[in-house]
């Protein structure tokens, strides 16, 4: 799985699940924070039908923080990164700290394995259940051609 893909998952992913799914793995790896957490804002840009010209369409809040794996873990010093949607410092907190273990390879499969595909299952079970219920409410529009 890339990065790209697991910041995905772990963005999307509600604070309080991502938080039991970490538990669950078990990993004990301690960590420092080397930039904020920090909430800002960044512009969001849209295009009309998907294939239009790019506008800027607004500003979202955005939480990014930096941290760095201690020296006390096993070839310590390696830096994650996580950013999330809206103002949870300690949902950025823990995407950056399992970004930075999953830099180490014998934690990348386990994170990948024990917690992203589990997570990704999640997500899609969710997307699938909402798609349901709004099929189930949705109106078929047509024309009668009246006859005189």
């Amino acid at each position: 799985m890339t990065p790209e893909q697991r910041h995905r998952i772990l963005a999307l992913t509600p604070l309080e699940r991502l938080n039991e799914g970490w538990l669950k793995l078990g990993i004990k790896a301690t960590h420092r924070c080397v930039r904020g957490p920090e909430t800002g804002m960044v512009m969001v840009r849209g295009r009309i039908g998907g294939t239009g010209n790019a506008f800027n369409l607004g500003e979202m809040t955005l939480t990014r923080v930096s941290v760095v794996l201690d020296e006390n873990v096993p070839d310590g010093g390696d830096i994650g990164h996580g950013w999330v949607a809206g103002r949870s410092r300690e949902h950025a907190e823990l995407i950056a700290l399992i970004d930075a273990c999953a830099h180490k390879a014998h934690w990348a499969r386990r994170i990948d394995a024990e917690l992203i595909e589990p997570l990704t299952q999640a997500l899609a079970d969710e997307r699938a259940e909402r798609s349901q219920l709004a099929a189930a409410t949705r109106v078929d529009f047509f024309t009668m051609v009246r006859g005189e």
